[in-house]
């Protein structure tokens, strides 16, 4: 079971992981702001990386149970996601996908944060596929939708990408019924 000082190791990482990056923010800086003594963090962290891939794998299962969420909320559908995501694009602390980001500043793709990642995307896919049933086989032109739209949406600082992309998939999936 967690701890609070592992607790906010974790919750003081993401956030700054999130709003700057993972290389901009050292180890001392999240002891600070976490309020949790150097020693504390290496008893739960041997280092810096195993705190990354810890909150990579906890965002992953937020953030899928999220969209899920909002989804069920948007009526359920295939083309939800993207009703999804521009709620999440009209957010002031959005900064893109952690995942991408991650994978950006983590290139090589050996690396335990790159393949944490990775799976996340690999799970987003399955979690499209199944909201598409029998077609399943759309799911990664989906997901290169939704992380187009994520990625123009920082980009241009709009919640638009978010339409364009819900249309571009609904004409796919007409082109794919027809």
């Amino acid at each position: 079971m967690p701890t609070r000082a592992r607790d906010r190791l974790l919750d003081t990482a993401e956030r700054l992981f999130y709003a700057e990056g993972i290389r901009a923010v050292g180890v001392e800086r999240i002891v600070a702001e976490s309020g949790v003594g150097r020693a504390s963090f290496y008893r739960h962290f041997a280092a810096k990386d195993d705190l990354v891939v810890a909150v990579l794998e906890a965002r992953d299962a937020r953030w899928r149970a999220w969209l899920a969420d909002r989804v069920a909320a948007h009526g359920g559908g295939p083309l939800a996601v993207f009703d999804a995501l521009a709620e999440r694009f009209a957010q002031a602390d959005f900064r893109g996908c952690a995942f991408i980001n991650t994978m950006v500043e983590s290139a090589d793709p050996g690396s335990a944060a790159h393949r944490v990642a990775a799976e996340h995307k690999r799970r987003v896919v399955a979690y499209v596929r199944g909201l598409l049933g029998p077609d399943g086989d759309l799911a990664e032109q989906m997901v290169l939708l939704m992380d187009g739209a994520i990625v123009t949406a920082l980009r241009e600082r709009t919640v638009a990408p978010a339409a364009q992309a819900r249309s571009t998939a609904a004409a796919l999936l007409a082109a794919a019924s027809a």
